[in-house]
């Protein structure tokens, strides 16, 4: 099959031929049909990710076909359409079977523990317990851009957030993460708040829902404009780039017994963030974080999607071939371009 790969960190990526994968006994090949560029993948190819083995194929949002499966697989046959979290849990421990499969101890994820969906075929393990059959009225490329960004952000939202119709919600960043959680919050009666650095970004978070735009390059105090836009600070707040400074400002912009959900990554010189905890003990605030979403949750938002609640078809940016890959995700820090890219031909 034809593959991104990565042979050394932060080096250059090419396409190869490489070996087909085979499924394993309770798992199954996947012919990735479509799979978005995540700038979790840029953080892998960065050597930020201690599960990562060289070469590597990169890759964790997907969707596609199944061609071939393991013997014990029982829910799904060589034909059916598919996408999965990117986090896959292994049915078995404490986690998984309370339906955390988003902390499972043992997980997997295709583009990190092991050759992921930059590629023509990618193999799934538990595939019972991870896969999530796809509605016809879902397309490759939408599917695709749920696997990691938009369940995050749903989760984060909805579960982790518990956000509320009339609720402020401050969403500190508008890449894929951000303005999933735009989108998401808006479709629960929230009214959101979106802060950049980018008035592109900004605009494009207004047409995904956001009430009110701050960027925070013009504005020299973020946090009071928040508390300000939101008449005393916001109920929920989602640090959705993964930095030092958004972290702050997250916690720091909240009303009392607000909650901060932390979503984007931080790794490497961001892993010790400092924290505001004054206003954590004085305000009673709940730092949350949010790690993915669990396959048996997707009946909820392709629930949602079906009764107009959610478009996140509107979130596709960049349509590029598998040529185009290594490229797109070496920018990837560089914050450029609006929504998620998705690579549909291989």
């Amino acid at each position: 099959m034809r593959a991104v790969v990565y042979e050394a960190y932060n080096a250059p990526m090419t396409i190869q031929n490489v070996p087909d994968p085979t499924p394993s006994e309770d798992g199954v090949v996947i012919e990735v049909k479509a799979t978005g560029i995540c700038r979790s993948d840029w953080h892998g190819w960065k050597g930020h990710d201690d599960m990562i083995a060289l070469p590597h194929v990169p890759g964790h949002e997907m969707a596609g076909i199944v061609v071939a499966k393991g013997k014990a697989v029982r829910r799904f046959k060589e034909g059916d359409r598919v996408t999965l979290p990117f986090v896959n849990g292994c049915g078995q421990c404490p986690e998984c079977l309370t339906g955390n499969h988003q902390v499972c101890s043992a997980q997997t994820q295709p583009g990190f523990t092991h050759w992921g969906s930059f590629a023509q075929y990618v193999a799934v393990f538990q595939a019972d317990v991870n896969l999530v059959p796809l509605p016809g009225e879902i397309d490759d490329t939408t599917a695709a851009l749920l696997g990691c960004r938009f369940i995050t952000s749903f989760r984060a939202v909805i579960d982790q957030g518990r956000v509320r119709a009339g609720d402020w919600v401050a969403i500190h960043g508008c890449g894929g993460v951000g303005l999933s959680a735009i989108m998401i919050a808006r479709a629960v009666g929230a009214n959101v708040v979106a802060i950049d650095i980018a008035d592109d970004k900004l605009d494009f978070a207004r047409k995904m829902g956001a009430a009110s735009v701050i960027n925070a390059r013009k504005v020299p105090q973020v946090v009071e404009a928040i508390v300000d836009t939101t008449q005393g600070g916001a109920q929920v707040s989602l640090d959705a780039l993964g930095h030092p400074e958004t972290c702050f400002n997250s916690i720091a912009g909240l009303a009392r017994r607000g909650r901060h959900i932390q979503v984007g990554l931080m790794v490497a010189d961001y892993i010790h963030p400092k924290v505001p905890m004054e206003l954590v003990v004085a305000k009673e605030l709940e730092i949350l974080g949010s790690h993915g979403m669990a396959a048996h949750r997707y009946g909820h938002i392709f629930r949602m999607i079906a009764s107009g609640q959610l478009d996140p078809h509107r979130l596709i940016g960049n349509r590029v071939d598998l040529e185009s890959a290594p490229d797109e995700l070496a920018a990837m820090d560089s914050y450029d371009g609006l929504g998620i890219s998705v690579i549909d031909r291989f």
